[in-house]
């Protein structure tokens, strides 16, 4: 399988390749900056589903973790978190609900955390090919989003006490959004893989 093989380079290794030490600093840093950015919007923008308004923040985390590889993935992740903890508004739902530090420590903390965590693995996994092929594709982001579900699943029990109803406060409403967004990934980064192959042959 493809996924078992070690292939080393990412979409954005292939779009832009890292050259010279100077310019992988440069490169690297324009694309957490960029990741950050792109988490921001993702975030704000909510899109009419059901049950409930769908945002693109898993769907950005995730795709970003798979297009730039697991240090780059997760330093994006990372630098979108620390604009969050100095209380820049980035989150979904700041400044309206709180922001900084405060924001960070209420309900979406665990998710927070996951979104690190799915990041590094996605960026890990697609520097293994996985992002190649619409199976595996869709494979990983069912593991993205488990990754994401478990630390903000456990930290809601933790924080409102299980016997509350966790499991229909914090997953349940999101699984149909999460599908479709699993299945836009799986069409959308191998096609970019395949449409780069043409580019490159022509």
């Amino acid at each position: 399988m493809q996924g078992a093989q070690t292939v080393n380079a990412t979409l954005a290794d292939a779009l832009w390749p890292s050259g010279s030490k100077a310019m992988s600093a440069g490169r690297a840093v324009l694309l957490v900056f960029a990741g950050s950015v792109l988490l921001t919007i993702a975030a704000k923008v909510q899109i009419p589903f059901y049950p409930v308004p769908m945002t693109m923040q898993t769907f950005a985390v995730l795709a970003l973790g798979m297009a730039l590889g697991w240090r780059l993935g997760a330093a994006s992740v990372l630098f979108y978190l620390a604009q969050g903890a100095a209380g820049l508004p980035v989150f979904s739902g700041t400044p309206e609900k709180g922001i900084g530090l405060l924001y960070m420590a209420g309900p979406t903390g665990g998710y927070l955390l996951g979104f690190v965590l799915a990041a590094a693995l996605l960026g890990w996994l697609a520097e293994r090919g996985w992002d190649r092929r619409v199976l595996t594709t869709a494979l990983a982001m069912l593991i993205g989003n488990v990754v994401i579900y478990v630390p903000g699943v456990l930290y809601l029990g933790v924080l409102f006490g299980w016997d509350k109803p966790i499991v229909e406060w914090g997953l349940t409403p999101f699984l149909l959004g999460d599908l479709a967004k699993l299945a836009l990934a799986a069409a959308v980064l191998p096609a970019a893989w395949q449409l780069l192959k043409r580019f490159k042959r022509g």
